[in-house]
């Protein structure tokens, strides 16, 4: 299966970042705050073809997206979001 985002939306998936204290000592998931940052998976048309926004973003790249944006999707054991493109902040380069 696959997710085809519609319109100005696209499809992220959050990273998970490793944390750990000053002394070393790696966090677990649950103690740790959820991060806002996300590899894009995939684009919709109107982002691509729009010049305003073409070439801004691709496949692969990792942003920065707004906390509270965007619909969680679970498909095939993988949870994803799909998010408005104007949610997404910067790209992480």
């Amino acid at each position: 299966m696959e997710l085809k985002p519609l319109g100005e939306k696209v499809v992220i998936k959050k990273i998970e970042i490793e944390e750990k204290t000053a002394s070393g000592i790696v966090l677990p998931s649950s103690a740790k705050e959820e991060t806002n940052i996300a590899e894009i998976i995939a684009i919709g048309k109107d982002v691509e073809e729009d010049e305003k926004t073409k070439g801004q973003i691709s496949v692969g790249d990792k942003v920065l997206f707004s906390k509270y944006a965007g619909t969680e999707v679970e498909l095939e054991k993988e949870k994803y979001i799909v998010i408005k493109y104007q949610d997404l902040l910067a790209v992480i380069k």
